[in-house]
């Protein structure tokens, strides 16, 4: 019971780390991407920006505390693989959002033929 509730700890933890380290680093870099995509309009470029990164801590926390419930842990090492792999698909959902977000702005930054 006792590495159930240390797994729980680190989880959320981590994914509250993990969240805030990502979000500041889309925020910095996308930046630059969205500037180009609303090259006519600063200020639209700017508040797309904040409202993806609003959007990613809600899709992000959301996600990891839905997946967060486990069925409990036998021994003392079905914990850490546990989190490790809650940590995992995590991670492997917000990459794969993440590159369907790059994909939309990329299309809409192409000029129209």
């Amino acid at each position: 019971m006792d590495s159930l509730i240390t797994s729980y700890l680190v989880y959320t933890a981590s994914a509250v780390v993990l969240t805030g380290v990502l979000a500041r680093t889309l925020y910095r870099n996308g930046k630059v991407f969205l500037a180009d995509v609303f090259a006519d309009n600063d200020g639209m470029a700017e508040a797309v920006n904040h409202l993806l990164v609003v959007g990613f801590y809600m899709l992000n926390l959301g996600y990891a505390f839905m997946i967060f419930r486990t069925d409990g842990a036998a021994t003392g090492l079905e914990a850490p693989e546990n989190l490790v792999t809650k940590l995992g698909v995590l991670l492997l959902s917000l990459g794969v959002l993440h590159f369907v977000n790059i994909s939309v702005f990329w299309t809409l930054r192409r000029p129209s033929d």
